[in-house]
Formats: C-alpha cells, sequence, structure tokens
C-alpha cells in the first residue's frame, strides 16, 4: 500500500508541473498524501527538481514527521502537510504551490472573493488569508506554526474545511486539500483560476461587488449539497430536472 502511494504522490507532484502550478526549472511547490490508516504521509522530498523525482525519492514519514522509508530529507513545509491531517481528519492529500496569480492575492494579503458562479462550483465562499505570524512563531518552529495558524484562521473565521478547502499564506502562497489526491490537486488548479479570474476582473471593475449569497449556495449546493443534481452519478433518465 505503501509502493502505492509513494507512487500517486510522484504522479501528483509532477502534475502540478502539467498544470503550469509550478515551474519545471524549480522546486516550488510540494504534494503529499496519507494514508488510509492516518499513520503515514508520503510527500515530496525538499529541494528535488521535478523532472528527477522517482518512486523512492517519496519519503514516507509516520504522523509525527519520523522517517519510515526513504533515504531523502522530506519537504521542508512537512510540519504543515502534517498540522493539517491532524486537525482537518476528512482530507486525504495538501497540495502547496507558488502558482502565479494565487501567490499574487498573498502577497497582496487580500482573499479571493466569490465574484461570480464559477467560483462558486468549487468554493462555497472566499477563498481566506491566513493571519499573520508572530516574530516567536516564525523564529520557533515555522512550518508547524504555519499549519496551526492556517487551522487557527478557519475556527475563527468559522470556515468548514470541507467547503472552503483552500487558504493563502499572506507573503508566501496558497495551500489546498482534498479528499483525494485528485481532488487536492483539482483544487490548486481551480483557486489558480479563481484568482487569475478575480484579478482580470477587479483590473475591468475595481467596485464589483461579490456573487449574491443565494445564487452562490445554489451553485455550490447543486454540485456538491445533499441533494446535488450536477452531473451524472446515479442519474435518473426518468428525471428531467438533471442538468
Amino acid at each position: 500500500m505503501l509502493e502505492e502511494l509513494k507512487r500517486a504522490v510522484r504522479d501528483a507532484n509532477k502534475d502540478l508541473v502539467k498544470l503550469e502550478l509550478v515551474h519545471s526549472s524549480t522546486t516550488f511547490g510540494n504534494v503529499s498524501a496519507i494514508d488510509e490508516t492516518r499513520r503515514f504521509v508520503a510527500i515530496k522530498p525538499s529541494g528535488l527538481r521535478y523532472e528527477e523525482m522517482n518512486d523512492n525519492d517519496i519519503v514516507i514519514i509516520d504522523i509525527e514527521g519520523n522517517i519510515v522509508e526513504g533515504t531523502k530529507r522530506p519537504s521542508s513545509d512537512t510540519n504543515t502537510h502534517l498540522e493539517l491531517y491532524k486537525s482537518f481528519p476528512h482530507i486525504k492529500a495538501v497540495v502547496h504551490t507558488h502558482s502565479l496569480y494565487a501567490t499574487t492575492f498573498a502577497q497582496a494579503k487580500t482573499p479571493i472573493t466569490c465574484l461570480g458562479t464559477t467560483h462558486a462550483d468549487y468554493f462555497d465562499g472566499e477563498i481566506p488569508v491566513m493571519r499573520d505570524l508572530t516574530t516567536k512563531e516564525i523564529e520557533i518552529d515555522y512550518e508547524l506554526n504555519t499549519g496551526k495558524a492556517i487551522v487557527d484562521t478557519f475556527k475563527t473565521l468559522n470556515i468548514d474545511y470541507r467547503v472552503i478547502q483552500a487558504c493563502l499564506l499572506p507573503s508566501h502562497g496558497p495551500f489546498s486539500w482534498g479528499e483525494s489526491l485528485n481532488k487536492a490537486v483539482e483544487n490548486s488548479l481551480i483557486l489558480e483560476q479563481m484568482a487569475k479570474m478575480n484579478y482580470r476582473t477587479l483590473r475591468l471593475n475595481p467596485i464589483v461587488q461579490p456573487l449574491r449569497a443565494d445564487l452562490l449556495k445554489k451553485h455550490y449546493l447543486r454540485k456538491h449539497g445533499p441533494t446535488a443534481y450536477y452531473g451524472q452519478k446515479d442519474y435518473d433518465k426518468s428525471n428531467t430536472n438533471g442538468r
């Protein structure tokens, strides 16, 4: 099972390059995934270029960060990933990038507001910016405190991590997560697209208003709610209301 997990995490990291969320000539960004027992995490090694990466380069650590398998140092962001797994029990994978537009919003310390229904199809509200770390938090256990601050931001703002599956780190970049590796990578891609659309929309109309709450909720719930009717799952051909 761990071999399969390593292979999947290797592929997901390489997907970041294919999706242009990271540049192949850099080592920006990392992907991890947790196994079904929630005891072991597979994560990208620190500073290794994506094109050089193979299955055996992926590091297996336990939930406390001890290396279980692998000869390389795990990502420098490992403790952030682990804190998210510990605090968000439904997530199965975590993605961190420095994608252009999402990072632009992070550096500006500006949330990605829901301006249209495309955003509402994926996120039930705006993508928040994490609170700033204190000097002490930066100097001691920086990565761990980053994870704790993400969790603290979601608690303070009363945001459900299952419906807003991303966060912007001020002056840094985005983190996203999901109930599977594919979903976490998809959320990272959608986050970047929403940031790009927001940036361009605000250039055209700096005073545009956020999407109406009723329309936002309608679009989110028709795709993700308990009576969702978007897509083909459980489709009954006798039901003419599906879209």
